[in-house]
């Protein structure tokens, strides 16, 4: 970051090929769809316009992510209802990871369906800690949430998981 600040355009170039990948999953799985390499172009810009106030010794990843993910919110409010629940179900393989093809095709279509039935709240919550794989403190600064309202919030989310999925393995 010092770097970066120091107005080494290279170094916000690595910055951009650390980050990108993690950055289109999320924007992918807020609902971007298609449009999801726009919202992250549009937010390493718009992060590259805010460095001056990103703080010293604080993480880049997780304020990057808010980036993405308020830049994702703006996309999808723009949008009709029924264009959010199209996007939404469309998930392109080339942005899941290699554990993720790990899963059967139907299981992971039966996850998918049963996520996108949950409410945006836990829905968030639940992409941000298992599909983007991002810790408890991680998760809050993505969604601009208290700490103790992921945690109540996962733990809702995973229940009603169970009982969408009864008969499968939903973790704790």
């Amino acid at each position: 970051m010092a770097r970066v600040r120091g107005g080494e355009s290279a170094a916000y170039a690595e910055l951009v090929l650390r980050h990108a990948p993690v950055a289109k999953r999320t924007a992918v799985f807020l609902g971007a769809g298609s449009e999801a390499d726009d919202v992250v172009q549009e937010s390493f810009v718009k992060a590259y316009r805010a460095l001056g106030g990103f703080r010293d010794g604080s993480a880049f990843r997780p304020w990057l992510l808010r980036i993405v993910a308020n830049e994702t919110r703006n996309l999808v409010r723009s949008r009709s209802r029924r264009w959010k629940r199209e996007e939404l179900a469309v998930l392109p393989e080339s942005v899941l990871d290699p554990a993720d093809h790990a899963l059967s095709s139907e299981r992971r279509q039966e996850l998918l369906a049963a996520l996108k039935e949950l409410p945006e709240q836990y829905r968030l919550v639940v992409t941000c800690r298992y599909l983007l794989d991002l810790d408890e403190q991680e998760t809050a600064s993505v969604l601009g949430w208290p700490r103790g309202t992921v945690k109540s919030r996962l733990h809702r989310a995973l229940g009603r998981l169970r009982t969408q999925l009864p008969d499968k393995e939903v973790q704790r």
